[in-house]
């Protein structure tokens, strides 16, 4: 729950003028024009610096950052496999 919250913090505070009304977990990102693809690169900023993690280029995708709970899969799946690499 903190990454998913930290994460619509950051979209609300970032294109949103901070107003998370509205914005949850299945918000469609991008139908509902929110986050474009140059956005995308902006969130993979975020997510790098705030969670301590590596995106791989090939995650950089639509489907990873469509809704919250996406983004937040994908940053689960990417500590888990650097956990497993341990």
């Amino acid at each position: 729950m903190i990454t998913e919250q930290s994460i619509i913090e950051y979209i609300a505070t970032a294109w949103l003028d901070g107003d998370t009304e509205g914005l949850d977990e299945e918000t469609r990102l991008a139908e509902l024009g929110i986050v474009d693809s140059a956005g995308i690169f902006d969130l993979v900023h975020f997510l790098q610096s705030e969670f301590r993690i590596t995106v791989p280029l090939h995650e950089v995708a639509p489907a990873n950052f469509q809704s919250v709970s996406a983004i937040t899969a994908l940053v689960d799946r990417i500590r888990n496999e650097r956990e497993g690499a341990r």
